[in-house]
């Protein structure tokens, strides 16, 4: 064993491309901003306006931003996104899953058309996406995938059974494209975040109640902020991490242990 194989420039990710799907907008700034200072460039592909003022908080890290005007739950977008992003960069060395809705209702009301949409940016989004970049990162025999998981990859989902099942199936797609991609030097993992305040998490950190029994459920005894998950990102888009594949690793204050 050669422990003095290691050096902090593991963590770097100077010089490297990254797509975060969403990244503009809610938990993904957080994802974006963690890579940017890191060292990586991002590109981010998503139907939420351009945000300027975040652009400029990349920037100054020392990156390129580019946002990209892009629903990629439609039929090639994937593929169009990471065909610009090559043509404008010349590689892709990060993907990170980020995109993703939860419609709550009542199991009696929770039908086709809720489901539909939601399988459709948690799941299909997320399979198109690293179906697209595997191409690339194949012949590069390099690459690293970060998908978005949920603490509801590993629980029930009371109110939204799309939601659940979605996590679910983007946990199996993770373990998945490990199993397939691992001989090419790829790393595909996940981060299953626990309760943050965003604002898919507006109404229960709204209800007196229900934020009380989310932080009663939670070792840390407080709701997640989103620098909490940045250092994980970083740590599982770099060398650091390069033994760790096809895992979900939770980042939610020991909520899963109580």
């Amino acid at each position: 064993m050669e422990i003095t194989d290691f050096s902090m420039d593991y963590f770097s990710l100077k010089g490297k491309n990254a797509i975060v799907t969403g990244g503009n907008t809610g938990l993904g700034q957080a994802f974006s901003l963690a890579l940017a200072k890191g060292g990586a460039n991002i590109f981010m592909p998503s139907i939420m306006p351009d945000d300027p003022a975040f652009n400029k908080l990349i920037v100054a890290e020392g990156g390129k931003a580019r946002w990209m005007e892009a629903d990629i739950t439609q039929p090639g977008v994937p593929k169009r996104v990471v065909e610009t992003c090559v043509k404008e960069w010349g590689h892709i060395d990060i993907l990170v899953n980020c995109a993703g809705i939860c419609l709550i209702a009542d199991v009696r009301e929770f039908g086709k058309e809720q489901w539909d949409k939601m399988i459709a940016i948690n799941l299909n989004a997320a399979f198109y996406m690293s179906h697209e970049c595997a191409k690339v990162m194949i012949p590069q025999r390099s690459g690293k995938m970060i998908n978005i998981c949920s603490l509801f990859s590993f629980l029930g989902g009371q109110w939204s059974p799309a939601y659940a099942a979605s996590k679910h199936g983007l946990a199996g797609l993770t373990k998945a494209y490990c199993d397939e991609l691992a001989q090419y030097n790829i790393q595909v993992n996940g981060i299953a975040p626990g309760y943050f305040k965003t604002k898919a998490a507006e109404a229960s950190s709204a209800n007196p109640e229900r934020s009380k029994w989310i932080v009663d459920h939670t070792a840390e005894g407080r709701w997640g902020e989103a620098h909490d998950l940045m250092g994980t990102t970083v740590f599982l888009a770099s060398k650091a991490s390069q033994f760790v594949n096809g895992q979900i690793l939770p980042v939610d204050g020991g909520f899963l242990v109580r």
